[in-house]
């Protein structure tokens, strides 16, 4: 990567990092990119070393060799702020149960030199759904409640950067989608970041612009998520619902099964013919494939996290801190 490129993301800038722990390589060539406005969608199965990864950015883990650059500083050496500009909400928050919200707000932002206002504290508050119960102590809230306080603890001091791991565990339909407002409203000024460590595809792909997929260890993947799933695509790919099966011994020329659902059958094309569909399905019937209905799929995040980790999906994340 170029200096050129190097500068343009100034939020996180993570190069062929390692780390060991007593001996042993646990991160063994880790690469992340986060600009200003990104938010960056980290993926993996349980173990793969998204949380040492996030432990070594935020200075509290030491690396033996690579490059980590988080808001133009060095963990090893500006680890005070860096913390103190980044919104962190780790998958076990911990809170003082017999506080209440809005007092244990502007405690918290006090430890980051930021003394929000009797206001601000109401609203984000009401933000993240808890206007109505903010005078009940924090013992008292269900973990959904405890879990958009969570989020309101990480955005209360303003921070430049938001790391956050798993914000929806716990939600309804309706606070998942309260949450993922505040997410784009936070990062579409174009300043922000946010780094997402998250289980639910759903939510990076509802979200995400980026994501880095890493598995023991390593990146195995990082980009556009929008340029990724094109490239995984390989080709168009359809669901073909059939009168009876088909023969699969004699197809088109870059035609491919793909797999079989049900009734569905689907086929993979790399490349149509120079007629295009229509043409491809008119040689479909010539090889006697009595088709009803076809649909147009796009490639699908969880198709691309399988193919380069194993995994059905990912596992439940590791504890950020």
């Amino acid at each position: 990567m170029s200096n050129f490129q190097r500068e343009a993301y100034a939020m996180i800038n993570i190069e062929n990092l390692r780390l060991p722990i007593e001996g042993k390589e646990i991160l063994k060539g880790i690469d992340l990119h986060l600009r200003p406005g990104d938010t960056y969608g980290l993926l993996g199965p349980n173990g793969a070393g998204k949380s040492t990864t996030i432990f070594a950015l935020l200075g509290l883990r030491a690396f033996g060799s690579g490059r980590i650059s988080v808001l133009g500083g060095n963990p090893a050496d500006d680890a005070v702020f860096i913390r103190r500009s980044v919104g962190v909400m780790p998958e076990k928050a911990g809170f003082y149960d017999w506080m209440i919200a809005p007092d244990y707000l502007k405690w918290y932002g006090g430890l980051y030199d930021f003394a929000p206002t009797k206001q601000d504290v109401a609203k984000m508050l009401e933000k993240v759904g808890l206007g109505a119960e903010a005078h009940r102590p924090i013992g008292t809230y269900s973990r959904g409640m405890k879990q958009r306080l969570a989020v309101a603890r990480a955005l209360i001091s303003r921070p430049k950067l938001l790391i956050l791991d798993e914000p929806t565990n716990g939600l309804d339909p309706k606070g998942r989608r309260e949450i993922h407002d505040l997410l784009v409203e936070f990062a579409s000024d174009g300043k922000a970041g946010v780094l997402l460590c998250t289980h639910l595809l759903d939510d990076v792909d509802r979200l995400c612009n980026r994501i880095g997929i890493i598995d023991n260890g390593r990146t195995r993947l990082e980009g556009s998520l929008g340029d990724l799933l094109a490239e995984q695509g390989g080709g168009q790919r359809y669901r073909l619902r059939l009168e009876s099966a088909p023969d699969t011994t004699n197809l088109p020329a870059g035609v491919a099964i793909a797999g079989r659902e049900g009734g569905w059958w689907y086929v993979q094309v790399q490349a149509a013919p120079s007629g295009g569909p229509s043409t491809l399905w008119h040689e479909l019937w010539r090889r006697d494939w009595k088709i009803l209905e076809i649909r147009s799929e796009a490639s699908s995040l969880e198709e691309l996290y399988m193919s380069h980790t194993g995994q059905d999906r990912p596992h439940a994340q590791e504890a950020v801190l």
